[in-house]
């Protein structure tokens, strides 16, 4: 039996897994469904429709309680509009902390942003640096690399020695091919060959 389970009484503590269910994804999910309805209102409050809805209604409110009939008047003019004050004043007490929740996710969701935007602009500064320091390093192999009339010189060069030795080469090839061509055409070379 574990240490954490609870038993009959509420001198033991709760189970660890109960206690996490209570503390963990229930509040959480709960604080961001809270979040979500506070900016929709939010977002609500802050268009023209919103504006244009509550002055419909105080206008019309002010009209009913100044014109109306006086057995179905629910606000006295004579009091200065009492429940439209307070009714106004309980609307502008509930909104100013739903816009400031709001604001504050806002603000939390732009620091975030602001964060990822950082980084990604630090990964595209090191792989601008990385680029501009690969394109001076193939700059530079580029340098060093032969041009063209470099490569034609040398070839013309080495056409000209290989072109020298073969000149050079080609008297003494000529005797030593001879003399072999002599030495194999000899009767005692062929009868042994023949023999064989």
């Amino acid at each position: 039996m574990s240490a954490f389970k609870r038993g009959g009484g509420l001198d033991a503590p709760r189970a660890a897994s109960a206690r996490v269910s209570a503390r963990g994804e229930g509040r959480s999910g709960n604080s961001e469904r809270f979040g979500r309805w506070t900016e929709s209102i939010a977002r609500g409050m802050g268009t023209p429709w919103f504006l244009f809805a509550l002055t419909i209604v105080c206008v019309a409110w002010l009209l009913w309680n100044t014109y109306g009939p006086e057995s179905f008047r629910f606000d006295s003019a004579a009091l200065g509009f009492t429940a439209l004050t307070l009714i106004l004043s309980l609307q502008a007490s509930y909104a100013a902390p739903l816009l400031l929740l709001a604001q504050n996710r806002q603000d939390d969701r732009d620091r975030v942003q602001i964060e990822q935007d950082r980084q990604r602009a630090e990964r595209n500064l090191a792989d601008t640096e990385f680029l501009a320091r690969e394109v001076v390093a193939l700059r530079l192999a580029l340098k060093d690399l032969p041009d063209r009339d470099f490569l034609r010189a040398e070839l013309r060069s080495l056409l000209a020695e290989l072109a020298d030795d073969e000149a050079s080469s080609d008297e003494p090839r000529d005797r030593g091919t001879r003399s072999r061509a002599r030495r194999d055409s000899s009767p005692e070379r062929s009868a042994s060959s023949q023999d064989d």
